[in-house]
This record gives C-alpha cells, sequence and structure tokens, in this order.
C-alpha cells in the first residue's frame, strides 16, 4: 500500500432489501475475502440465524466460531451478535462489573434499558462490529475483514448513524467516548457499505433511495451487488433460423413447435431487456457493478464457493489496513 493510498475496507456492511440475497451475498463475500493466511469474520445481528444453514451449520452462538475454509487456504469464522451480551461485555469493559453485569440480567435490567432506549441495541451491535474490526493479538490484526449480514435497506442509515445521535447527546464518559470512536469507523474509508439488489422494480429503486440517504448521512457507499440475473444477453432470434437450427440438430421444424419456441423466446428476452434497463439505472449512481447470476440448484455450500469466485475480481478482492492502523480509535480508558 503506498503511503498516500486510503486504507482498504475492513468493515463490509451488506445490506439490500428483503428477498435480494444480502444473506447470501455477504457470505460470499467472507469466502471471497479469506484469502492465503487470511481471517474473516461473517456477522449477523438480527437474530434470524440466515447464515448457519448456507454453511450446513449449527446456528451461531455469540462466541465467534470456525464456520469454514475461505477460498484458497484462509478461513472464515461465524458470529451473531446479541445485544444483550454485547451490553454484558460492554459493561465489564468500561464500568468493570464482570459477573455483577450477569446479575444484571437475571433481574431483567438490560431488557429494561433496551427497551426504554431502542436505539441502545443498535449502539451496542455497532459497538461490537468495532471492538472486532480494531482487536489485535501479538500486534497485528486478529481479523483480516469483517462482513456485517446488516439489517435491511429500510433502516440501514439509522442502523448506522444511531452512534452520531448518542454521541451528541452524550458528550463526556464512556459512552460518548465509545459512540464517537464507532461513528468514526463507520464514516471512515475502513467501511464499505454494498448494497443488494435483484433486477425487478422495488428492490432497485430502494437501492437508489438508501444510496442517496448514505450519501445524505456521509456514510461511505462500497459496490452495487446485482443478484440473481439471468445471466444471458438479448439476441434477435428469427422464425428461419430457429428452423434452420432444429433441422441442423436432427429435431422437428414444425410451424407449430417453431412458433411455441419464438413465444418462450420473446418472454425471456422481455426479461433480460428489463435486466438491463435495471443496470442501466443502478449504472447512474456512480458505483461498481458486481453481477452474481442465478443458482439453478439453490444456494448450498458450494454454491456458496460459485458466487465467492464471482465476487473476488471486485467486491471482494482481498485487501485490508496495514498493520498498525486504527480503525476508530481505541476509546477506552479516555
Amino acid at each position: 500500500m503506498s503511503a498516500t493510498a486510503p486504507p482498504l475496507p475492513r468493515l463490509h456492511v451488506v445490506t439490500g432489501k428483503g428477498g435480494t440475497g444480502k444473506t447470501t451475498v455477504a457470505a460470499s463475500l467472507a469466502l471471497a475475502l479469506a484469502g492465503p493466511g487470511r481471517r474473516v469474520l461473517l456477522v449477523e445481528v438480527e437474530g434470524r440465524q440466515g447464515i448457519a444453514p448456507l454453511f450446513d451449520a449449527a446456528p451461531l452462538p455469540y462466541a465467534e466460531r470456525h464456520l469454514a475454509a475461505g477460498l484458497d487456504g484462509g478461513e472464515v469464522f461465524g458470529q451473531a451478535v446479541d445485544a444483550d451480551e454485547a451490553l454484558l461485555d460492554y459493561l465489564t469493559m468500561f464500568y468493570k462489573l464482570g459477573s455483577a453485569g450477569r446479575a444484571l440480567r437475571k433481574f431483567g435490567a438490560i431488557d429494561f434499558a433496551t427497551t426504554i432506549a431502542p436505539g441502545l441495541r443498535d449502539i451496542l451491535l455497532t459497538g461490537k462490529l468495532k471492538e472486532a474490526v480494531s482487536r489485535t493479538e501479538s500486534g497485528r490484526m486478529v481479523y483480516d475483514a469483517v462482513v456485517l449480514d446488516a439489517p435491511p435497506t429500510g433502516r440501514i442509515v439509522k442502523f448506522l448513524n444511531v452512534t452520531v445521535e448518542s454521541g451528541r447527546l452524550a458528550k463526556t464518559g464512556p459512552i460518548g467516548r465509545h459512540s464517537r470512536s464507532v461513528s468514526r469507523l463507520l464514516h471512515s474509508s475502513l467501511t464499505a457499505v454494498h448494497l443488494v439488489t435483484t433486477p425487478a422494480a422495488m428492490p432497485v429503486q430502494e437501492t437508489v433511495d438508501a444510496h442517496r440517504e448514505l450519501l445524505a448521512a456521509d456514510l461511505p457507499v462500497g459496490h452495487v451487488v446485482l443478484n440473481k440475473t439471468a445471466g444471458a444477453e438479448a439476441v434477435d432470434i428469427t422464425a428461419e433460423r430457429l428452423r434452420e437450427g432444429l433441422r441442423r440438430t436432427g429435431l422437428p421444424s414444425d410451424e407449430a413447435l417453431v412458433t411455441a419456441l419464438l413465444d418462450e423466446y420473446g418472454t425471456r428476452r422481455a426479461e433480460t431487456e428489463a435486466i438491463d434497463s435495471y443496470r442501466a439505472r443502478l449504472g447512474t449512481l456512480g458505483r461498481p457493478i458486481s453481477e452474481l447470476a442465478i443458482l439453478p440448484e439453490g444456494v448450498d455450500l458450494s454454491g456458496l464457493y460459485r458466487l465467492a469466485r464471482d465476487l473476488r475480481g471486485g467486491l471482494g478482492a482481498p485487501g485490508g489496513a496495514a498493520e498498525g492502523d486504527d480503525p476508530g480509535g481505541d476509546d477506552r480508558g479516555r
């Protein structure tokens, strides 16, 4: 990395409208980032346990757990971040409560706190991400990258920007310092928010809206991932060309079959042209676009590796902050 080049993202936030495959893209990206000798943490925060089935694994715990080998020898770890557990970590880290913090959970104090202050949950979740991104052992980063299967585009800005508001409200003390530290990471070049969409009107519109909102909040947008594309281009096929092709292969070429095939192709061509129009609209956002073809056989671990290879050349190119880079600063003890 040159002295003037900005650090490559270490926190990859993957968001998209429900049904666009953002969890699949997040899992594939984690595999793509886990190149030789690299460790990547794949995190989910909504309690849906959508990651584990993709890897044919047991539900993810709060503790980080090895999930799979990455491309070419890296390692992917998984974690389901729970706000209650994150609050216990927070109380231990900043207030040294230890077992006393766990006693609070038995009395329902943690549920009470996160209920009367709903934004606290998001603060705790993003804080846990920051801790994973900045954690070191023996002078090097524990994880070369962290990938978040984030909330959907409809609430991604609120989720990522909650620390800005909390930092304004809490000017001093651990909460204020913690919030500002997390906010610095989320608004820096060490973070990239990737938008996942499918070639359909509503997901594309929501992607356009989310892009505008992210820019307005000064949050760093990465790639747009156009998922579940047909992987074909529209071409001109006439009845005569089709009839000649059928004859050449020894198949029937009667008028009824040719007409039926042309009708079917007309439908598929319209779908392909629609994808082209959505691709063009996404292109106006000025962001790199990564395309992933639909997997006819469904998504399993082998499918994830296939998608990871497709992502690797762009969105998933291995990279990370240089040793010693400080993602957001250490807020402990200040």
